[in-house]
């Protein structure tokens, strides 16, 4: 099967009666060629390794370069006192965007969803609504098959490589995986998690992807935050009510004309945008010399 569009997810859930992350989960068993129960034993280890990297977060690593690590803690400090000027969901959601990225760089096991430098998007935001408004196992594991599936169109219609097309392919893929999972969760309908994962992606086109001394680290890692955050937002939108003007396929359409119209020194190569600036530049001299 394997979907090459989150119109043919939708219009398959509607004739077999079947929600959208069953559907994913049909496409998985005949591309694999596993068994329901199979399959499902594989995303429920996914999400079992992202609650073990977030138990296994520690502030006191440091990542090679020392560009990273410890911010997660601060964040979540901060997410305590009552003078945040944001709920506790989204401060949450924050610190665990950045430890789950910050882990990536200090070289800890994670879950690439979908990629390393975007892994902390989806976690944030799954197993936080988990933490504060409860979920059992099973319901976020057919949120990350809801995820699975927008991951599978994006790869298939456009990139979720920041080398090919810039960063709006890893954390905006990662932000539209997020919203339509979250959606799935508040009991969204097939249309209102592709409109979500829409909306996601939308406000993450033209993202541009220059890593600082060629690094996954800077900026990428508070990145994550703005994706997680990014995700909630568009959720909260559709179940306001609100939908895409833009079709969600022909806004994954305009993403992959996006990263092919991004210079290549925008794309992963450390050769323009933040890795350009002078300080960026210094931090690169420094870590050559060391």
């Amino acid at each position: 099967m394997s979907f090459t569009r989150l119109s043919d997810i939708l219009r398959q859930a509607e004739v077999t009666e079947l929600p959208f992350w069953h559907m994913v989960l049909l496409d998985d068993m005949e591309a694999r060629d596993v068994t329901e129960e199979e399959s499902v034993r594989t995303m429920r280890s996914m999400l079992r390794s992202m609650k073990e990297a977030d138990r296994n977060y520690d502030a006191d690593l440091r990542s090679f370069s020392g560009l990273s690590g410890g911010d997660g803690e601060k964040l979540e400090k901060a997410a305590a006192k009552d003078s945040r000027i944001m709920g506790p969901f989204l401060a949450s959601v924050m610190a665990r965007a950045v430890k789950m990225a910050e882990s990536n760089a200090c070289m800890q096991r994670i879950v690439a969803a979908p990629t390393a430098g975007s892994c902390g998007v989806i976690p944030a935001v799954l197993l936080t609504y988990e933490e504060q408004f409860g979920a059992t196992e099973e319901k976020l594991v057919e949120a990350l098959y809801v995820a699975a599936g927008i991951g599978e169109v994006i790869a298939a219609r456009a990139s979720i490589s920041g080398a090919e097309g810039g960063c709006q392919a890893e954390i905006g893929s990662a932000s539209a995986m997020a919203a339509g999972a979250l959606s799935h969760l508040l009991g969204g309908s097939g249309e209102m998690i592709a409109h979500a994962a829409a909306l996601a992606l939308k406000n993450m086109l033209g993202l541009t992807c220059d890593p600082v001394a060629g690094l996954v680290e800077v900026p990428c890692v508070k990145r994550n935050v703005s994706g997680a955050v990014n995700a909630v937002a568009a959720e909260e939108m559709v179940r306001a009510g609100l939908r895409s003007r833009i079709p969600p396929d022909e806004v994954i359409d305009a993403m992959r004309r996006t990263g092919r119209l991004l210079p290549d020194g925008l794309r992963e190569t450390a050769m323009d945008g933040l890795a350009a600036t002078p300080t960026g530049q210094k931090i690169k001299k420094q870590l050559l010399q060391e």
